[in-house]
């Protein structure tokens, strides 16, 4: 009986040992094909021509950046035109555009440790609401020339109010009789003296 047990178990042994090999087999040549499909890819040409006009439109941002800064040096007089008041003002206000309050109060934190004056993010960013029909939400690069425009020149108008203030009134009617003109805004009064 022991001879027959060592005979069934050498024979599951074998068959084990058969299916095995021939499972390896079959895999070794999987691999094999699989890999002689793929090989080394060869160099993409459009990828490599990519490259420099990538490189290349970098630096040019890069450049662009660069005379922004230096515009904002000659143009403000003061803190607000050092380059790190100007980035990180400029990003404030855009952040503010965007109303992501959080970040932009997060970047109005370093802004300040930099020694950097509030009042002119709050001026540019006054001055950013007066063009907000302006500005395409879908097109980055509108919101970011007016952000800079507003930070090198706060008072800045947008072009059609600033040329209906610049032309006089023309009579609508056909009729020859004078427009009444607009009363001017009263000028702000000087707040009385504190008493001594």
């Amino acid at each position: 009986m022991r001879q027959r047990v060592f005979e069934l178990r050498n024979a599951v042994l074998r068959q084990f040992a058969a299916t095995l090999a021939v499972s390896s087999l079959v895999i070794l040549m999987g691999i094999g094909a699989a890999s002689a499909q793929s090989g080394t890819p060869a160099p993409d040409q459009s990828k490599a021509a990519a490259q420099p006009a990538d490189t290349a439109k970098d630096a040019a941002q890069n450049q662009r950046r660069t005379d922004e800064f230096a515009e904002a040096a000659q143009v403000i007089s003061g803190p607000a035109g050092n380059p790190e008041c100007v980035w990180l003002g400029r990003r404030v206000v855009r952040l503010m555009w965007r109303d992501d309050l959080d970040t932009a109060f997060r970047h109005l934190d370093l802004y300040d440790r930099f020694g950097c004056p509030g009042g002119h993010i709050q001026a540019a960013f006054r001055c950013l609401t007066r063009f907000g029909g302006q500005i395409d939400p879908k097109v980055a690069e509108t919101l970011d020339s007016r952000v800079h425009a507003c930070w090198i020149n706060p008072a800045s108008q947008p072009q059609q109010a600033a040329a209906a203030a610049s032309q006089p009134a023309a009579p609508a009617s056909g009729n020859g009789q004078p427009q009444p003109a607009a009363s001017p805004s009263p000028a702000a009064s000087p707040s009385p003296a504190p008493p001594k």
